[in-house]
């Protein structure tokens, strides 16, 4: 590797962008190989925490607003914004530059495939985002987080490789755990989803539970990811059926209690089923109905068709129909352990590994799918 040159990582906007890229960037260093980040100012917060030798703030926008001046300030933004990356990538030099979809990825890798830089993106979806869709023929591989990528041509299509999403090390580590037995006669049920989308499971699920009996909830243990706002109805309600439940907006341990779980009840966002497969659970997954590309629909497909989960339209998704799924685990858990296996079997543990592979490889310093021992090789 050419000494003090880096992998440049374009990542921004919301977590499921910078979760992988994060892990990607673990795997990197762990090879010896820098990784510097290139990101957006909403994202800035979030960099002390991104193992990045360097974070650089490249002017970014969403043309995809209500009207035509909306678009066209945000275009004449993202135009500023890879001359920015430009002049950022002649002065660096980066071995390669990899894109982690959303519009923050989209002037750093303008500015690299017009500098004949090796260029990659990786769509964490198994529906390609707009971002991703506008920069798939300017780059030479797209690494994908599902075996399908759908709504894609074959142009497209010719450039993909199947890594598997990277996941946090606090996952692979929580994969570890056994599926819990039932000794106790306990149903062990998380409830995911802080953001504002999720606020439905803070509708439902409570209602859920006022329509089992008593004894029903007395064998529940329920743990639930809520808004600030949502946290005290949720309290107020299960306090009305004298039912302790756990409810936080963040757990920073939440692969772990993923893993504590019989049942994981939330949305389907990549990394959300990306890390229900890894660690092996099973999963009521309802995809966000108003995602322009129903790109969580396709993701929560996936799991379903390896019978890892069962996929509930919002508009199903009512206190009844939970209610009859939790009062059918209770009579009969043995389905959900056949779930958590069918999940594990999905899921790719090492997908950071095979990303930091496919990197290495563009940049030039793995030969063409190389991987086992030469994957652990450090390059310095």
């Amino acid at each position: 590797m050419t000494e003090g040159r880096a992998i440049l990582i374009a990542a921004g906007g919301t977590g499921g962008h910078l979760f992988p890229a994060q892990a990607l960037a673990s795997a990197l260093s762990a090879r010896g190989v820098p990784a510097e980040l290139a990101t957006d100012e909403r994202a800035l917060k979030y960099g002390g925490n991104f193992p990045a030798r360097a974070i650089h703030a490249i002017p970014s926008a969403t043309p995809t607003g209500a009207g035509m001046l909306t678009k066209a300030r945000a275009a004449l933004v993202l135009a500023g914004g890879t001359l920015v990356a430009r002049a950022l990538i002649k002065k660096t030099e980066p071995l390669a530059v990899i894109g982690f979809g959303g519009y923050p990825t989209v002037p750093p890798l303008l500015a690299a495939a017009w500098l004949g830089v090796p260029t990659l993106l990786h769509e964490q979806n198994a529906v390609m985002g707009r971002a991703n869709r506008f920069l798939a023929r300017r780059v030479s591989v797209i690494a994908t987080g599902f075996p399908t990528l759908k709504s894609v041509d074959d142009g497209i299509r010719g450039k993909t490789r199947y890594t598997g999403n990277p996941v946090r090390p606090a996952v692979v580590a929580a994969a570890a755990t056994p599926f819990p037995n039932f000794a106790d006669g306990r149903l062990r049920v998380l409830v995911t989803g802080g953001s504002q989308g999720a606020r439905v499971m803070a509708d439902i699920v409570p209602a859920a539970l006022a329509l089992l009996g008593d004894s029903e909830r007395q064998r529940l243990r329920l743990t639930q990811q809520a808004r600030g706002e949502d946290k005290l109805r949720v309290a107020r309600a299960c306090a009305q059926l004298n039912f302790p439940v756990e409810i936080a907006e963040f757990f920073a341990d939440l692969p772990d209690r993923i893993a504590s779980s019989h049942l994981v009840i939330g949305r389907a966002g990549a990394s959300t089923v990306s890390e229900l497969a890894v660690i092996g659970r099973p999963s009521i997954l309802v995809p966000f109905p108003h995602a322009l590309d129903q790109d969580q629909a396709a993701n929560a497909a996936t799991l379903a068709a390896a019978g890892a989960a069962e996929v509930v339209p919002q508009n199903e998704f009512t206190p009844e129909r939970l209610a009859a799924s939790l009062r059918k685990a209770l009579a009969d858990p043995a389905p959900l352990a056949a779930a958590a296996a069918a999940a594990k079997a999905a899921g790719v543990p090492d997908a950071a590994e095979r990303l930091a592979d496919l990197v290495c490889e563009a940049a030039g310093f793995l030969r063409p799918g190389a991987a086992g021992e030469e994957r652990r090789t450090r390059f310095s």
